[in-house]
């Protein structure tokens, strides 16, 4: 993960691994910006009061919540997940 995107995560959760699940924590006040971003980059498959965003990025889903919590689900390993990430929010 690049420096640049470090800067819109707080943490990362959960185990890499076939058909895990893991929480990409942002920070608080950027979790704004990366929601714009992703928005541009990734397909919208559907939205939920504008709250929840059930979203795809090539062959990988993933959920926002306007809290500022991702889940990606069936993330292969930690360098997928890096991948997906720094192309997302850079």
């Amino acid at each position: 993960m690049s420096s640049a995107v470090a800067d819109y995560i707080t943490r990362i959760e959960g185990t890499c691994g076939a058909g895990s699940d893991i929480v990409v924590v942002l920070k608080f006040d950027k979790k704004d910006q990366a929601l714009e971003k992703i928005l541009k980059k990734a397909t919208l498959k559907n939205t939920i009061a504008g709250v929840i965003y059930d979203l795809t990025y090539e062959q990988s889903s993933f959920r926002f919540y306007a809290s500022g919590k991702i889940i990606f689900r069936g993330v292969e390993n930690k360098q997928t997940l890096n991948r997906i990430i720094d192309a997302l929010l850079l």
